[in-house]
């Protein structure tokens, strides 16, 4: 929250506070104790800048009618030395207060003395959030999901860091497991039939043109020599080189979005490391795990069963659910990925002592959450420290039409090509505009048009239009950035307090997506600044010949630009000078 806005807030607290004690030593209010009251924005500001419910929650404790306490309070509150110039009671008993030009003035010195740093806070008192998204297995292409999930994990990220958390961005690895066992069997009868082997890919092989390629690839760098050797050599050596190259591409794609991990987790190490082993022997010892057909098995039944009951829900409700256990380790002795993802959760958690480990998956992954909050119970960990977010999926949209090819390559456009074809900018803003529960058409047309129709076009234009107002006024010496807070107060205008209002908020709105993880509230900020700004400017010339109230406008304008490079940066959009 805006130091100044908190201080408005606290004001009217301690204003209340002491007109009630003072209402109370003159015996027009009886002696009580006084209930808890709220401070809130009316809907409308013509009712105020600020109302309390004051007067109508200590009803019952003054046994009066709120009217007649709101009049007890006003009577006894003093303003002087305050950002308030009135007060005023509003129907049976609401309490409006309105702000003074003080108040418009010191909002605006803040936003200038805080300069990139304003908007941040100490809410989350510097708490330890591993932020994991995307993690694709490496064993092909990044797909729209990605897309979505990657921009919405690294926002998310940002808007977390902001609001004075400690945060991590990872991405887990899945370099171990059936996927890799799978992608190697792959790999092999490519190479053969690149090399003139009668051999068939099995149904349920990866298919993708990139196995191929990676095939054709290791062909060139060790020829036919590998078909002589015994398969596990073959597939082995084949994984080896291929992965890495996996790898590497996703690495380059996630740079090219702009996005730095501050880890690359290997679940490879959970399985080298014997964390795998150490967190199977935990569930066993719980007596979370029994031996079913040669395989061991974990009791999610009953860890959900206990966690439903313990939250109210009835054994109906429970039943219909059709909870089933879960394969830890397969007869053949191979461990699950459900396993490894217990045990990759615990490292989060336990080992490395994140205080909450949040999770950006996709919508199919609904069915896995409450089962991994369980698993995290079942090992010791409180489950309310996993959060998982939800994320829907993507349609990638153009004339009106669903596109699921790319033109250039006429296979399934991958993330790369979307990055390719869209400015970066425009993807990481539009993936952010919508709820990560919601469903999202993404119109590819209108993430390249240069229009106000195109949200991240007009939030970067109304930067451009403040960097080309404060040029030309440099230009012709007229571009004073000090000023006093008698000049501040000159911007009286219903446009100009309007926009200084807006710019106030944006500490509570960074929170706010913080407490909800949820990204777009931030670039549903940043388009409505711009249209603040816009219809200021549209009202309001900035290079009006009165010297006092130019150097108002252009500090206004100063904060306005600041404001909206520091969303613009925050979510690693670029703030253009010129468009």
């Amino acid at each position: 929250m805006s130091v100044t806005v908190n201080k408005a807030q606290s004001q009217i607290r301690s204003a209340i506070s002491a007109a009630i004690e003072k209402a109370t030593a003159a015996g027009i209010l009886p002696q009580a104790e006084v209930a808890e009251f709220s401070v809130e924005v009316p809907a409308d500001r013509k009712n105020g800048d600020y109302s309390t419910n004051a007067a109508m929650v200590n009803a019952r404790a003054f046994r009066l009618a709120p009217r007649k306490i709101a009049e007890a309070i006003v009577e006894n509150t003093e303003l002087e030395g305050t950002y308030f110039e009135k007060i005023e009671i509003a129907g049976p008993g609401f309490i409006n207060f309105f702000l003074s030009d003080v108040y418009y003035a010191d909002v605006l010195f803040e936003i200038r003395e805080a300069g990139d740093s304003y908007g941040r806070s100490d809410y989350g008192k510097g708490k330890k959030i591993n932020v994991e998204f995307v993690s694709a297995n490496p064993t092909g292409p990044m797909h729209m999901g990605n897309a979505r999930g990657g921009a919405l994990g690294d926002c998310l990220a940002a808007v977390l860091d902001y609001a004075g958390y400690d945060v991590s961005r990872e991405f887990y690895v899945n370099d171990a497991g059936n996927q890799i066992d799978k992608f190697a069997l792959s790999l092999d009868i490519r190479y053969q039939q690149l090399l003139g082997v009668d051999v068939e890919l099995p149904e349920d092989s990866y298919h993708g043109e990139d196995i191929k390629e990676r095939a054709s690839e290791f062909i060139a760098e060790y020829g036919d020599g590998y078909l002589s050797k015994s398969e596990a050599e073959r597939r082995k050596a084949l994984v080896e080189f291929a992965l890495p190259k996996n790898l590497d591409n996703m690495k380059k794609a996630m740079k090219k979005y702009r996005i730095d991990y501050d880890l690359w987790f290997s679940e490879l190490t959970l399985h080298n490391g014997g964390e795998l082993k150490e967190t199977i022997d935990i569930l066993r010892q719980g007596g979370h795990t029994y031996e079913k057909d040669g395989a061991l098995w974990y009791r999610n039944k009953d860890i959900q069963t206990e966690m439903l009951l313990s939250q109210g829900k009835s054994q109906d409700y429970i039943d219909k659910l059709e909870l089933k256990d879960d394969v830890l380790i397969r007869a053949n002795g191979n461990p699950t990925y459900f396993a490894a993802d217990i045990a990759y959760h615990r490292n989060k958690l336990e080992k490395r002592g994140f205080d909450k480990a949040i999770d950006v998956w996709g919508a199919d992954h609904h069915g896995h959450v409450a089962r991994m909050k369980g698993a995290m119970k079942a090992v010791g960990i409180d489950p309310d420290r996993l959060d998982i977010l939800l994320m829907q999926f993507v349609r990638l949209v153009r004339d009106g039409e669903v596109v699921r090819m790319s033109k250039r390559t006429g296979k399934a456009i991958t993330l790369v090509d979307l990055l390719n074809e869209v400015p970066i900018d425009a993807v990481r803003f539009l993936f952010n505009m919508r709820e990560p529960g919601s469903l999202m058409d993404f119109d590819l047309d209108l993430a390249v048009e240069q229009s106000s129709q195109n949200p991240v076009y007009y939030c970067q234009y109304a930067h451009a239009r403040i960097c080309s107002i404060l040029s030309k006024l440099e230009s012709e010496g007229k571009a004073d950035a000090d000023c006093s807070a008698e000049e501040l107060m000159l911007l009286s205008s219903p446009e100009e307090r309007e926009l200084i209002r807006f710019l106030s908020t944006l500490g509570d709105v960074i929170i706010n997506a913080a407490k909800n993880y949820d990204p777009a509230k931030v670039t549903h900020y940043a388009t409505e600044l711009a249209t603040y700004f816009h219809k200021f400017y549209n009202s309001c010339r900035v290079g009006v010949e009165e010297e006092e109230l130019r150097k108002a406008r252009v500090f206004l304008c100063i904060c306005v630009r600041d404001t909206m490079k520091s969303i613009l940066n925050m979510l690693k959009v670029e703030s253009p000078e010129r468009m």
